[in-house]
């Protein structure tokens, strides 16, 4: 069969991509609109008589006056930022297909810093200094350790350890033989961490000491010929795993032996956060860490001079591949912290001169929240980026502690539709081209309010939501295209359900990112929801991350998260909101007042659960799972619940009764 690449050129295929391209037009009734200027100033010189200049003169001038100055607006303010993106997809494009040919690794990447800087920091760990050179050692001892122990390319070892140097030389080591790695969430525990190490087909669990009693419990769920390995010391002796660590020292530091490699080969699989259900997981590409991990560094000028302060987990996309791939591609020192600390972030930023800082989730709430101290501006950080930073607290934040640039993003660890706000847009996630959309197939598409699933038309078509319209993003899956391509998980079943067919044109493929994001006029893209987590009440729809943002703003950054519950013969979910309140500090009137200035009426929190705490995942989202569960009935749970009387103007505690007569009707809501 002839492949793609070396298929002529005949009518039928130029049919279809002229096709392709109409459609993608259509899309943008701007680009629409000056095209068809374009062929009328066309028309006239060609076949009227009319001289060239004056012709475009007259052209251009009717496109503006008939609405054309919006789209020439757009263009004016957002090619720069528009060309700088292009700059980034032409060169990863150019890398990575150099790399595939080349037959690169990352391992071999992080080879060239180490012969550039074999004596620089790589990694700083609780004041220990990680050169690259000692990076390089550690990782070999692991390759050549593994490999006399008989792993071979296609292997599956578990990581499972609270944050280190050791777990990056770990995958990194492992890597060089061709064997891949499980990142397992140190915070999982029982039926979650043996399903992360069972469907990963892992021969061998190489666990931190500090987590030894959740190995322990989970021993007989294991498959009985999996090995174990630990590094650290020990918290329990009922098991009895190999020492790593003493085994490591009497390894070589010397190259391992070479394994035919490729870039696309899979380096490790991530999982995901585990906010609803079983964790997943993805599989990351030595390809998929490399762009992810550049276009961080493109986009915020990253160099080998920075000090980059990590404190999130490395099993994370975040901290794994967009912090640690900082030192890895770039040379960039790394500063790694065991577990995030609100009081010490600032401190430990001046104490290590670092330059940049991550952050994820609620932790620039958490931040915010800590008491003003003078190392609030003492520190060299210029640019700080992540997601989670919600836009009613993006502004305070910088003027607080002077961060220059917060660099917003967004991405699925298995998706291929990244993208990155770096102009420091309040509450921009990122941002798509508005001049020419066909250079990086990402879009939004409308989708049913109730059951999640695309909308199309007549056709059968997906239906591209229009700019201040919520939509779906989905980017659009080319085989063979290392930036389009979608990897999916290690269970082919869950990666099906990700797929959507007929975006662009019959017969192509999406994958569904399951986020409902809104475009501004000029292609910036703002979070609105996950698809589960919308709900619908009262015929609206209500989003849960505009509710969490008011309620943060009023309660002065409290925890808190809202969430749909079901009341008994109403249609719809009503708002719920969980609110942490450790000191019994909450004012339900004053809060209930507030909710009437600032939100709609089918937006307000009919049910207020105030708790001491609400668990939270590895990257600091509020787990919501549970709480749905709970719903608001008063003997289900210890915590009080109110609801809101609208006849008295306050919250009141649900008690039984009231209970009862809320779902019988009897008290209308």
């Amino acid at each position: 069969m002839t492949s793609r690449s070396t298929a002529p050129i005949n009518e039928i295929t130029v049919c279809r991509r002229f096709n392709q391209s109409i459609r993608a037009i259509m899309a943008n009734n701007a680009l629409l609109k000056l095209g068809a200027f374009i062929a009328l100033g066309i028309f006239l010189s060609l076949y009227v008589g009319v001289t060239c200049l004056p012709t475009i003169a007259v052209v251009f001038t009717i496109y503006l006056v008939t609405g054309g100055w919006r789209f020439t607006l757009v263009v004016i303010k957002t090619l720069p930022r528009d060309f700088r993106g292009l700059l980034f997809l032409i060169k990863v494009t150019v890398l990575i297909r150099y790399y595939i040919r080349q037959k690169y690794t990352l391992a071999k990447i992080f080879g060239k810093h180490v012969q550039k800087y074999p004596k620089k920091p790589c990694f700083i760990y609780e004041d220990v200094v990680w050169t690259f050179q000692d990076v390089e050692n550690v990782s070999n001892r692991v390759a050549n350790y593994f490999y006399e122990a008989g792993y071979r390319k296609g292997d599956m070892v578990a990581l499972f350890m609270e944050s280190r140097p050791e777990f990056v030389c770990l995958w990194l080591g492992l890597s060089k033989i061709g064997v891949s790695a499980a990142l397992i969430n140190f915070n999982q525990r029982d039926t979650a961490l043996a399903h992360s190490i069972t469907i990963s087909n892992c021969k061998a669990v190489v666990f931190g000491g500090e987590l030894s009693q959740a190995i322990k419990d989970v021993t007989q769920e294991l498959p009985k010929k999996i090995e174990l390995y630990h590094t650290g010391a020990m918290t329990t002796n009922d098991i009895t795993p190999i020492n790593l660590d003493v085994a490591l020292e009497r390894t070589s530091t010397y190259p391992p032996p070479k394994v035919d490699q490729n870039f696309k080969d899979c380096l490790f699989f991530i999982f995901t956060s585990g906010t609803t259900g079983l964790p997943k997981a993805a599989i990351v590409t030595h390809t998929r860490y490399f762009y992810m991990a550049l276009a961080i560094q493109f986009f915020h000028h990253i160099t080998s001079k920075d000090i980059l302060y990590d404190t999130l987990p490395l099993y994370h996309t975040a901290g794994g591949i967009l912090g640690i791939g900082q030192a890895i591609l770039g040379g960039t020192t790394v500063v790694i912290r065991r577990k995030f600390s609100a009081s010490q972030f600032w401190t430990d930023c001046i104490k290590y001169n670092c330059t940049i800082a991550q952050y994820i989730g609620e932790i620039c709430r958490y931040l915010l929240a800590q008491p003003p101290r003078p190392t609030d501006n003492q520190h060299k950080v210029r640019v700080m980026y992540g997601n989670g930073l919600r836009p009613q607290i993006w502004s305070e934040f910088q003027q607080r502690f002077g961060v220059a640039s917060m660099g917003e993003f967004y991405g699925a660890t298995e998706g291929n539709c990244s993208i990155v706000n770096f102009d420091n847009t309040v509450g921009a996630v990122g941002f798509l081209t508005r001049i020419v959309p066909v250079l990086y197939p990402v879009t939004l598409i409308r989708v049913d309010e109730d059951t999640g699933e695309p909308l199309r038309d007549r056709n059968g078509m997906c239906i591209f939501a229009k700019p201040g319209e919520p939509g779906e993003l989905v980017g659009k899956i080319v085989k063979g295209n290392p930036l389009r391509e979608f990897d999916g998980y290690a269970n082919k079943a869950a990666s099906k359900k990700k797929i959507v067919s007929d975006v662009y044109r019959k017969g192509d493929t999406g994958f569904l990112t399951g986020d409902i994001l809104v475009m501004d006029e000029l292609g910036y893209m703002y979070f609105r929801d996950r698809t589960g987590d919308t709900f619908r009440w009262r015929g609206e729809n209500v989003s849960t991350s505009e509710v969490e943002g008011i309620i943060h703003k009023i309660l002065k950054l409290q925890d808190a998260t809202c969430y749909g519950v079901e009341i008994p013969g109403n249609e719809g979910k009503a708002g719920m909101a969980a609110i942490v309140d450790e000191n019994n500090t909450v004012d339900l009137k004053g809060l209930y007042n507030a909710f009437q200035k600032s939100l709609p009426p089918y937006a307000r929190p009919i049910f207020i659960r105030i708790t001491k705490t609400v668990e939270t995942t590895g990257t600091f989202k509020l787990k919501k799972t549970d709480l749905k569960k709970d719903g608001f009935n008063p003997k289900l749970i210890k915590d009080p619940v109110f609801y809101m009387n609208s006849k008295l103007g306050q919250y009141e505690q649900i008690t039984p009764q009231i209970y009862d007569d809320i779902c019988n009707n009897r008290i209308r809501l």
